[in-house]
């Protein structure tokens, strides 16, 4: 960790209990009243659960999750799953891996099919995340591929999202590589952590292994600067290795330098 978090591990403590601390957000070495936890870490607690319900059930609102510049500055739309409220989705995880046909068409009509590259926005199990996150990882990830030359799709963003809509993405848009930036289940921890999901060439009967995962994109996890090149390198070697999933292992490498 560059800095050290001083919520996590005040100077006053001993200094092993410092260096726990500050390998983990966990709630550990916390310090304790009778048998139960002191009164301000009970709170922090029911705040982080409060959190983490509010991230889950959040709806996924353009207007509201991004600020109208980045908006604009992308193009971004949005489109929809089958399942048609956040309790189905919640209910019907299948809905949520498949468009609306009037989703399909929008898609057929403003993106162009076959780039190298596809991203996709979608709200999983965190609004919170996507808001906190996709503004600075969609910006570096869009520049440094076309750096490598590579040609990027239309990204859009998409409601009541599950990671199987990557199947639907590659049969509709044929990309090489599709990358889905979706909000991951919150925890106690945090509720702003994402997810990229990943797949060479997906099709409708790919499973989860055919697909890769760089997760815990977040403050306290991997920096989305970090995170944007880790998916880029990944990206490169499914196109060399022409396969995704169980098939190749991500080569890490060193981040971009601040």
């Amino acid at each position: 960790m560059a800095e050290e978090d001083q919520s996590l591990a005040p100077p006053e403590w001993p200094e092993m209990v410092r260096k726990v601390r500050l390998r983990t957000p966990a709630r550990l070495l916390a310090g304790r009243a009778g048998a139960g936890y002191r009164t301000s870490t009970q709170l922090e607690l029911r705040a982080a659960h409060a959190a983490a319900r509010d991230a889950v059930r959040a709806e996924l609102n353009l207007e509201h999750v991004f600020a109208p510049a980045l908006v604009e500055e992308w193009k971004l739309f949005e489109v929809s799953t089958q399942a048609a409220s956040k309790d189905q989705y919640l209910l019907r995880p299948d809905l949520g891996r498949r468009f609306t046909e009037n989703s399909r068409a929008e898609l057929l009509k403003r993106c162009r099919p076959g780039n190298r590259l596809q991203i996709a926005i979608g709200d999983g199990l965190s609004v919170t995340a996507v808001a906190a996150q996709v503004p600075a990882l969609l910006a570096t990830l869009h520049e440094e591929a076309k750096t490598r030359g590579w040609t990027v799709g239309q990204t859009f963003v998409i409601r009541h999202c599950r990671v199987g809509i990557l199947n639907e993405i590659g049969e509709l848009l044929t990309p090489e590589v599709a990358v889905l930036l979706i909000g991951e289940r919150p925890g106690l921890a945090t509720a702003e952590s994402l997810s990229a999901y990943m797949a060479y060439q997906p099709a409708k009967t790919h499973t989860d292994a055919h697909r890769n995962l760089i997760s815990n994109i977040h403050a306290r996890g991997v920096s989305p600067k970090d995170a944007a090149v880790r998916i880029l390198n990944l990206a490169a070697l499914m196109m060399k290795m022409g396969a995704s999933g169980s098939r190749i292992r991500e080569e890490l490498r060193p981040a971009i330098e601040s």
